[in-house]
């Protein structure tokens, strides 16, 4: 596969008004690159963060079985009147996998919910508790050891993110991200997202966060 690979930012799915104002899906062409990757039909895609449901809808559309988290129940109740396997998106907490019935999956494809280095809201609760950068990263650990027992052995796991600008500051997420989740899963290395929006030029970036870029990690279940 290319380390360097440019997509459109563009969505196509419209989502209701109540979401747009903190609207930070990954676009579906995101999703379609990898699932054509390193899936095929039938198998079972997995995203701990849901979101909106993009990884979701795109995998059921691409004829793949989709699995999904979602701590905000807002956004879990959207997701599963849009999705066909509505029993498949489930209120919950990334920490707490273990607790869910999710079965043996091919495929994992997630963009976390981020923290710059000096906030004190816990992303991991919708930001609703309060936290640490520290904390933050460690909970990766505690995430992605649960991951590697619900995914078949030698099946991908990739995770979306970026590196943060913010009031002169750059907090180094990408790395920090990568260097937590190594430490339990072989990391297999990055591919760089150029990303393009024709319709939208603003001061902090194409993909937001100060960027024009953002990264997918690689990790292998071995």
């Amino acid at each position: 596969m290319k380390t360097i690979i440019t997509l459109s930012k563009a969505q196509r799915r419209e989502i209701p008004e109540r979401f747009r104002r903190d609207d930070n899906r990954f676009s579906e062409t995101l999703v379609e690159h990898f699932l054509e990757e390193y899936t095929r039909k039938g198998d079972i895609v997995l995203d701990i963060f849901a979101g909106l449901g993009t990884t979701l809808f795109v995998a059921e559309d691409m004829e793949r079985i989709p699995y999904g988290i979602e701590y905000d129940e807002q956004r879990c109740n959207y997701i599963k009147e849009n999705l066909e396997h509505k029993e498949n998106i489930l209120h919950g907490d990334a920490l707490k996998l273990f607790e869910y019935n999710i079965p043996k999956c091919d495929f994992c494809l997630t963009s976390p919910p981020y923290m710059p280095k000096d906030d004190i809201e816990n992303p991991f609760t919708a930001y609703s508790t309060q936290g640490s950068y520290k904390q933050y990263l460690q909970d990766y650990g505690k995430i992605y050891k649960q991951v590697k027992q619900i995914m078949k052995p030698g099946t991908t796991i990739v995770v979306e993110v970026s590196n943060l600008k913010n009031h002169g500051e750059v907090t180094t997420l990408a790395w920090d991200v990568s260097k937590e989740i190594s430490k339990v899963l072989h990391f297999e290395g990055e591919i760089v997202i150029k990303w393009e929006n024709v319709n939208t030029e603003t001061n902090d970036g194409i993909y937001g966060y100060g960027y024009d870029h953002s990264y997918c990690l690689v990790f292998r279940n071995k």
